[in-house]
């Protein structure tokens, strides 16, 4: 699989709003990420947001991106806030954070 046209690699960092909590939006999120091939973490914010952050190929970030724009099927998403940068490198797989 390879990124964006440039053949690189890169990092979002998301903010997802809506009914995603309580919805087994996090567990789902990690799960699509993994088939994706990704590594990062996700978690819930109090503030009722669930937090992402992924890296990997382009190509499979903005497919975790548009799934975000769904989520599962319980969920309601209102928004998703997207911040591109590059990736730091020190993640391995994908992780379920505590809530923060």
């Amino acid at each position: 699989m390879t990124g964006g046209p440039d053949g690189r690699e890169a990092r979002v960092h998301l903010f997802v709003e809506g009914r995603v909590q309580g919805v087994y939006y996090r567990a789902t999120a990690a799960a699509e990420a993994e088939r994706l091939g990704l590594s990062g973490w996700v978690r819930n914010r109090r503030d009722g947001r669930v937090e992402l952050v992924a890296e990997g190929p382009r190509s499979a970030l903005d497919a975790l991106v548009a799934w975000c724009h769904r989520g599962p099927p319980t969920a309601a998403v209102r928004a998703v806030e997207a911040h591109w940068d590059a990736p730091s490198g020190g993640a391995a797989g994908f992780v379920v954070r505590p809530t923060a």
